[in-house]
Formats: C-alpha cells, sequence, structure tokens
C-alpha cells in the first residue's frame, strides 16, 4: 500500500518547490519530509524528484505520477465525505501588494491542508483594509504588507520595492514622472510619492488600477513607472537608478492570524509556508 501522507508530501513539496516549505505547512522537519518521499519513490520503483533542501525539479516519472497522486488524495477525501458534514470555512484577506504572485501557491497548500468539502473565501484589497477585515473577526488569516516595524502579526519575509516598467520604456526628459499604481489609499503609492517629494522629483498619477494583474498591463502598455515588491514584479527589474529614482525601503510581509481549530492552524501553516517562498 502507499502511505498517503508521502503522497500528500509529495504534492505539496511540488506545489511549494521545496522540501524545507513542504515541511513548515505540514508542521514537520525537512528530514522527515525527505525520508517519506524516498519511500513513497522506493515503493513505485521510480525517482520522482530530483532534490535539494531547498529546491527539487520533477522527474519525467514525477510528471506522469503527479496528476495521479492528486487523483488518488482527492479519492481518499472523497471516501471519507458522507455529504452531511457541515463544510468547514477558510476566510483570507490579503493585500494585493503583499501576496503578490504567491496567491495561487497559497491556495493550492490551503486547499491540501483542509477537507475537501472546505470552503475557502479569498478577499484581496489595501493593507489597511486587510487588516481591519481581520480586525473585525472577518478573516481567519490576513497577509499585510508593513513598514516602519511594529509588533502585529508574524513576519513572512522582507520585499524590497523598487521602480518597476515595460522593457524599453524611458520617461521623456524634462518631465513629470507618470506613475502607474493601485490609486489613492495604496500604501505603496503613498511611500513611492513620499519617497520622490522628498527628492524633489517632479511625478504625476498617469494609470491606477484597480489590482496588480492589471498595474502590470498598465505597465507593459507604458503607461508609466510602478512602485512594486520583488513579490509581485514578476521579474520586472528595479530601473529607479536607470532613471535617477530616489531608492524605496524594503516592506515586510506579515502574517495575522487566528486558528479556530486544528484544521485552521493547518491551513494557517500551509499559507505562511507558501508565502515566505521566492516570488513566482
Amino acid at each position: 500500500m502507499i502511505d498517503l501522507e508521502s503522497v500528500r508530501l509529495f504534492i505539496l513539496s511540488v506545489e511549494l518547490g521545496s522540501l524545507t516549505k513542504a515541511a513548515e505547512a505540514a508542521g514537520t522537519v525537512q528530514p522527515v519530509v525527505s525520508q517519506k518521499l524516498k519511500t513513497l519513490e522506493q515503493r513505485i520503483g521510480r525517482r520522482l524528484i530530483d532534490r535539494t533542501p531547498r529546491h527539487l525539479r520533477l522527474t519525467e516519472d514525477g510528471k506522469v505520477f503527479l496528476p495521479k497522486a492528486r487523483a488518488l488524495l482527492a479519492k481518499h477525501e472523497e471516501a471519507l465525505t458522507f455529504g452531511d458534514e457541515t463544510p468547514l470555512h477558510f476566510s483570507l484577506a490579503a493585500s494585493d501588494h503583499a501576496i503578490g504572485g504567491r496567491l495561487s501557491a497559497a491556495i493550492k497548500a490551503i486547499r491540501l491542508s483542509l477537507p475537501a468539502n472546505a470552503v475557502i473565501d479569498v478577499s484581496v484589497g489595501f493593507s489597511l483594509d486587510v487588516k481591519d477585515t481581520f480586525a473585525s473577526g472577518h478573516a481567519d488569516a490576513a497577509i499585510i504588507r508593513q513598514n516602519g516595524g511594529g509588533s502585529d502579526g508574524e513576519i513572512l519575509r522582507s520585499d524590497r520595492l523598487g521602480w518597476r516598467a515595460a522593457p524599453g520604456w524611458r520617461p521623456r526628459s524634462n518631465s513629470a514622472v507618470p506613475l502607474v499604481s493601485l490609486g489613492f489609499g495604496c500604501g505603496v503609492r503613498e511611500i513611492a510619492v513620499a519617497e520622490l517629494r522628498r527628492a524633489g522629483v517632479a511625478w504625476r498619477d498617469a494609470f491606477s488600477a484597480g489590482s496588480c494583474a492589471a498595474l502590470h498591463e498598465g505597465i507593459l502598455a507604458e503607461a508609466g513607472v510602478a512602485p512594486m515588491g520583488d513579490i509581485c514584479a514578476r521579474g520586472l527589474p528595479d530601473r529607479g537608478a536607470e532613471f535617477g529614482l530616489p531608492p524605496l525601503p524594503p516592506s515586510e510581509i506579515v502574517l495575522l492570524s487566528r486558528a479556530r481549530t486544528p484544521a485552521h492552524a493547518s491551513a494557517i501553516r500551509a499559507l505562511a509556508a507558501a508565502v515566505s517562498g521566492t516570488a513566482a
């Protein structure tokens, strides 16, 4: 028989891209994950991943086994569900600028840690609004950006802010810098504007978006330059020095959480592991 916990750890390792992160999400340690995967490979008779403690790559056999592993785990969860259980609800509130490209990885990790019939709610907004949502009891976990220190929550990582623009784009000489942002109320915009004013750099609002995904479209459409952290930049480099723009301070990505049940605690642990990983 295949050990289902080994299968779950295999999927977690793939989703989070690291044995270490899989261990954090599962509430164990990396050597345990490594041994479980080794036992799974021995049982199957195939090498599934080439791995180090922090990085892994699926082998060809691993690519074949991954959808089978997901189907196996889904069938196991289905066998334990009789249809009359009250679904567990897990609510996540997140700052768009704080969770960035890790949102899909976070949702996958949360799903793997919860019962099959669980309902996951996700809302995205500005950090101040997200913090209020959590404080009012309407979220089990919240991911926010925090600047200038603070004692609330668990710091998951530091995120460097930079000036992002489309490849080949340059500001016009002797013109105000066209600013691309999420608009008024966005903490990242406030930091950028404060630094521009301090440096005596003229600027103007050129493009306002309702999400970081739309923000990227504005950048690629050459609407201007956007202050954005590495976690959201999708690989766009910081071009501030090239444009003569002031450096921007890093922010802390912070987790606020409350575990109402052991299952919620497991989901929060998985969320933390996913967000603290390398940005996608």
